[in-house]
């Protein structure tokens, strides 16, 4: 469903050059869930954009569904796709309702019947029809988040990408996202790519993870891997281990975090 080949992304900022992505190359299947993990700045996020064609990039090859991705898409190739980002906040408009939300994308594209549309979609994410005229700011950081989702499918896009669609929410509400997408790619079939720094949560979602770091892709494991620490690099362990906390056992007067 997704080729990606030789990916490269340049940022240039007052006669500066920033790398941000160098040489990047992987498949998704499709009905695949594809992670991408590795530190904050590694570059995993500007992947995702690349491939939405939000940001300028280069590549021997960047298709999806089979098609070459055109630097400048059309509007039946941005149908393809669907990017859910990371801060719910920030990535609805805080003056537009849910309905206007779900609306302008409907609108765009010119689908008919709107409401019957609109209202399956608040359902499939697990809203009320209650808040279907509420605004942004009425509503909790996971319902936000369910009408992030609930946007990004509304069209049935085939691959969803997802920029770590829970780190901005509580605790107590990243598992019933995370439980919601698994129902999701289950009962429409789509091809996913996760991107998150959450080694556990790309190890209950994805069937393949690949580790990033500074910019270049360090090696692709399975979630059966990572779960056994059965890596090859050495970054990879480090991240293994800095996601299980400190185990060393403790001194007098230590205390022990985990």
């Amino acid at each position: 469903m997704i080729a990606v080949d030789d990916l490269n992304v340049t940022f240039h900022n007052g006669g500066r050059s920033i790398h941000a992505v160098q040489g990047i190359s992987f498949n998704v299947a499709a009905g695949e869930t594809f992670g991408i993990v590795g530190e904050s700045g590694s570059g995993k996020s500007t992947v995702l954009k690349a491939i939405a064609g939000l940001v300028p990039s280069t590549s021997s090859v960047l298709e999806v569904d089979g098609r070459p991705a055109a630097r400048r898409r059309s509007r039946a190739e941005r149908r393809l796709l669907q990017l859910v980002f990371q801060d719910p906040y920030a990535s609805l408009h805080p003056r537009q309702t849910v309905d206007g939300i779900l609306r302008e994308p409907l609108v765009i594209h010119g689908v008919a019947d709107i409401d019957d549309k609109v209202m399956a979609a608040i359902a499939d994410v697990g809203l009320l029809p209650m808040h279907r005229f509420r605004y942004p700011h009425q509503l909790s950081g996971g319902q936000r988040q369910r009408v992030a989702i609930a946007r990004a499918l509304i069209l049935r896009p085939p691959v969803l990408l997802l920029d770590e669609p829970t780190s901005a929410l509580d605790v107590s509400i990243q598992a019933e996202i995370l439980n919601l997408l698994a129902n999701l790619r289950q009962s429409y079939s789509l091809t996913c790519i996760l991107v998150s720094h959450d080694l556990a949560v790309v190890a209950h979602l994805c069937n393949r993870i690949a580790i990033m770091q500074l910019g270049k892709l360090v090696e692709i494991i399975s979630a059966a891997d990572l779960r056994s620490g059965t890596v090859t690099a050495d970054y990879t362990r480090e991240l293994i281990a800095a996601s299980r906390g400190f185990t060393r056992a403790p001194s007098q007067n230590q205390v022990v975090l985990s």
